[in-house]
């Protein structure tokens, strides 16, 4: 009753939110906004850095900040994952009420948040070269893409603060503070841009930099306005000591769902080994064609991480059936906007390519048109991909999801390596399609499997209270 009590009075303060009351479709729509609005600034300071490198520095820079995108999300992709991760553990205390719980689980991430910044920054740090080289990266582009990458990787502390309190922000129903934060990470960022390029001449590695700083900033600020304004999370004594218990699930949700991302990566690069083939001029226009994807894409990306945290919070109060009535409603609404997301790229596809590419690169325009109509033609499969996987993720079954990011990787391989002789570039761009075939194919079903689970495991908790 007195965790009820809090939830209650902190709404309206912080903006917490109990998504396992209320129409379904409201609360998700409710929460999805302000996440989709977030992931908008976000993409959008990643597309100042791809403009201003691709207007300011040239073709062959732009061209070796695209060949990093892959390796990035690789290793960045793994901590937003393993954070995203922990969140659910969180979601779901919340859900159940359990506030004891939910204090030892946040705390007992930024336990394994530490230890996983240094070792993945010392790793990536010292491997950059060598998997750039592994890449076949092209020579001209070589430079460019290791001073870049090694300044995000040499930033991957802040990267994981970041994303480590805006997932406990989210599992607590709170989506509107991370957009104010991601807003001020945005300005901060075109205004970094600017200074380090244009005025005081950096070359690639300044894009970077000012990426982590405005990341850096953005995190640090949130994180003292977590602790700030969430007397929930008012650690007591004992709440600080590394429990086994909480690391272990931790360890069983993230860490499956940071694999996924990594493993989904590795396709994306097995691909952009591929891209690299077709020389410099494919790689910038699929470089470009990749930020307009992230673009279009947020709508659905924002949906799917609505979709854990909904899952989560309903998991945690054993709502089973409100969170397939939500899954139907929410890849209904994604459907859709898929469809309208089709005709703004085949009115103005070019055009918003033409944001990272000077007009006058008309083979690279083509290479980026030919690659973005394409995966956005399969929208549709990939709305399936992320509802799904999110809501099974937020159900807490984190190794299915990491089973459709082996699906995704294999399909992505086979595109790579057995089509080009075959299709040439267009095997480049069907790749994402048959991508979210394979995953869907699985998803699917899975879902299913795992609802009949909880409602056994829930009947039988019934009968054994009853009895």
């Amino acid at each position: 009753m007195a965790f009820a009590q809090e939830t209650k009075h902190l709404k309206g303060k912080t903006g917490m939110k109990d998504l396992t009351v209320g129409s379904p479709f409201r609360c998700i729509i409710g929460f999805w906004l302000p996440v989709f609005l977030g992931t908008l600034f976000q993409q959008f300071y990643n597309m100042v850095d791809t403009m201003i490198v691709g207007k300011y520095l040239g073709l062959n820079q732009l061209a070796g900040v695209g060949v990093t995108g892959s390796l990035s999300f690789l290793v960045i992709g793994f901590c937003v994952g393993i954070c995203s991760g922990f969140a659910i553990p969180v979601a779901q205390a919340f859900g159940a009420k359990d506030e004891t719980s939910l204090r030892r689980y946040v705390t007992n991430s930024v336990w394994y948040c530490a230890a996983i910044s240094v070792v993945l920054t010392v790793v990536t740090v010292l491997l950059c070269h060598q998997m750039l080289v592994w890449m076949n990266t092209p020579e001209k582009a070589f430079r460019y893409a290791y001073n870049y990458i090694i300044v995000i990787f040499a930033g991957i502390p802040f990267t994981v603060l970041y994303n480590m309190v805006s997932g406990v922000f989210r599992s607590l129903g709170d989506s509107k503070s991370p957009v104010v934060f991601l807003i001020i990470s945005s300005v901060l960022n075109v205004i970094l841009d600017l200074l380090f390029i244009p005025v005081l001449g950096m070359d690639v590695e300044g894009a970077a930099l000012a990426t982590i700083i405005a990341q850096g900033v953005s995190g640090v600020v949130s994180l003292i306005y977590l602790i700030k304004k969430f007397d929930i999370l008012k650690t007591q004594k004992g709440d600080w000591k590394p429990d086994m218990r909480y690391l272990k699930t931790l360890t069983v949700v993230g860490l499956p769902m940071g694999l996924q991302y990594s493993i989904t990566a590795i396709g994306s690069i097995v691909l952009q080994t591929a891209v690299n083939s077709f020389g410099e001029i494919a790689v910038a226009g699929v470089a470009a064609a990749s930020k307009v994807y992230c673009l279009i894409s947020c709508p659905l990306e924002a949906m799917g991480n609505t979709m854990a945290t909904y899952a989560g919070q309903n998991m945690g109060a054993g709502k089973i059936d409100r969170i397939r009535k939500g899954l139907y409603q929410s890849t209904l609404a994604c459907i859709i906007l898929s469809v309208f997301i089709l005709g703004l790229i085949l009115m103005f596809g070019n055009e918003l390519s033409m944001l990272f590419i000077n007009a006058d690169e008309i083979e690279a325009l083509e290479y980026a048109f030919q690659y973005i109509l394409a995966s956005t033609i399969g929208f549709p499969l990939l709305t399936f991909v992320l509802t799904v996987r999110f809501t099974i993720q937020g159900m807490g079954f984190s190794a299915f999801a990491m089973t459709a990011g082996v699906l995704e990787m294999l399909a992505r391989c086979f595109a790579a390596w057995l089509l080009p002789a075959h299709l040439g570039f267009m095997s480049v761009c069907v790749a994402n399609g048959l991508a979210w075939i394979a995953a869907d194919l699985f998803l699917i079903p899975a879902f299913f499997y795992c609802k009949r689970k909880v409602e056994g495991k829930l009947n039988l908790i019934c009968k054994e209270t009853l009895a």
